[in-house]
């Protein structure tokens, strides 16, 4: 599947809609969001059942700012709306691919219960 822009606009619509998204937060002017670009292409290819999405922290200064985004490139995980996963930097093919399989097998029922008991105190 190819990586998709994700802007203010599109974003609630993206991670709603699909049961698991990745996103990039990066920048033009940034080497290492350059360096990693391809990795993420890629690997985007091969898992059919993920959305691949970036975002542009130069555009979009209020997504980056939501999620308290620091450094770029930042990586993070929804699934079921949830954010289950956030890491500054760069990761490596295999680190990247090790951290998706972990978050599609990840039993969502008991993060559910864990947030609705977080919630209820």
């Amino acid at each position: 599947m190819p990586v998709i822009e994700l802007r203010k606009d599109n974003f609630d619509a993206t991670i709603k809609d699909n049961a698991i998204v990745i996103l990039d937060f990066w920048a033009p002017w940034c080497g290492p969001c350059k360096q990693f670009a391809p990795t993420y292409d890629e690997i985007s290819n091969k898992f059919k059942n993920v959305v691949f999405a970036k975002i542009n922290t130069e555009e979009e200064q209020e997504l980056a700012g939501k999620f308290q985004i620091r450094s770029i490139p930042t990586l993070m995980i929804f699934r079921e709306q949830i954010a289950i996963f956030s890491k500054p930097g760069a990761m490596a093919r295999a680190d990247l691919e090790r951290v998706i399989n972990k978050a599609q097998d990840l039993d969502m029922e008991i993060v559910h219960k864990e947030i609705a008991k977080q919630q209820n105190g």
